[in-house]
């Protein structure tokens, strides 16, 4: 394929529910998923990256099945090309993944066919088949989002702050963490809930000071510490010495949030966590899903090398 005919999208990681924000909040952070088109060979799909062993390379990839979702969507005939991706998104870890996957392909689809579509329509139809319409916003649109309704609402990362993501080396899939949870909270849990949400998005939003007990919930963190055990000593950790922290989506993934200026945070995290933890200092991402230009995914990656 000639190099100015390549598509290619890039789509950030994305960490959801922010503590108390269970299933409405969402922040996307700096580790992409780049996909893009090259031609037809035997495998669908050629996949780079983490979990690159893993995952199906024919019509069954969720990238892929994303991409034919929107051409049927929106009526669009389905391109016969074959997608190289890479990613530096870890599975099962927490940070939106799967939702990185359907995104990438309803976005690589748009670009493709031109066939329109909203980023709303994007995010809609990603969380059809994915499931999560926080982790899908926040790939989409980027920043810090809220989902109300079904409806996906933006808001502008502070300039203060960054994110700092704790990924351990255990996995938890976001199916079993879910089947952890109560099926009823008290009343008085959930009132205190919306107004530590309130204070969250309030804090990293630049509205109000972020305070580690504003991150703190009630709803779904207790169930799933229970089975994470490390995961939740890191965060009281972290809460215990003045950081902002929360699991990050299902875990079993921590999302720590410091200051710009703080240039030690993410020593003084590395030593909080201990081994068999990867300290990633991060940034928001705040385009979201965005399309690459040709010169960035032009020279085809191996199995083991990233894009150009």
């Amino acid at each position: 394929m000639d190099p100015d005919d390549i598509v290619g999208v890039e789509v950030p990681a994305s960490a959801a529910n922010l503590g108390p924000g269970f299933d409405a909040l969402a922040a996307a952070v700096d580790l992409r998923l780049t996909a893009w088109t090259t031609d037809r060979e035997d495998r669908r799909v050629i996949a780079a990256g983490e979990g690159a062993e893993e995952l199906p390379s024919d019509d069954d990839n969720l990238v892929w099945r994303a991409l034919v979702a929107y051409c049927e969507r929106f009526g669009a005939p389905v391109p016969e090309v074959s997608l190289r991706a890479h990613s530096a998104i870890p599975l099962e870890r927490g940070l939106g993944s799967s939702s990185a996957a359907a995104v990438a392909g309803v976005a690589l689809a748009r670009a493709l066919t031109r066939a329109g579509g909203s980023d709303h329509d994007l995010v809609d139809l990603a969380a059809e088949l994915e499931g999560h319409a926080d982790n899908a916003a926040a790939a989409v649109i980027g920043g810090i989002v809220a989902v109300v309704d079904g409806r996906a609402h933006r808001f502008e990362p502070s300039p203060g702050l960054r994110p700092v993501v704790c990924i351990p080396t255990e996995r938890q899939s976001t199916s079993a963490a879910r089947g952890l949870l109560p099926d009823v909270v008290p009343f008085a849990d959930a009132a205190g809930t919306a107004g530590r949400a309130a204070l969250t998005l309030a804090g990293l939003t630049g509205g109000a000071a972020l305070r580690p007990e504003a991150m703190h919930d009630v709803l779904h963190e207790p169930a799933r510490f229970e089975a994470m055990p490390e995961t939740g000593a890191l965060v009281a950790r972290l809460r215990d010495n003045g950081v902002a922290a929360c699991l990050s989506g299902a875990g079993p993934s921590v999302l720590a949030v410091v200051g710009v200026r703080d240039h030690a945070a993410a020593e003084r995290i590395t030593a909080l966590a201990g081994d068999g933890w990867e300290i990633h200092a991060a940034s928001w991402d705040r385009a979201g899903a965005a399309v690459c230009p040709p010169t960035v995914v032009a020279r085809p990656a191996t199995a083991s090398e990233p894009p150009a």
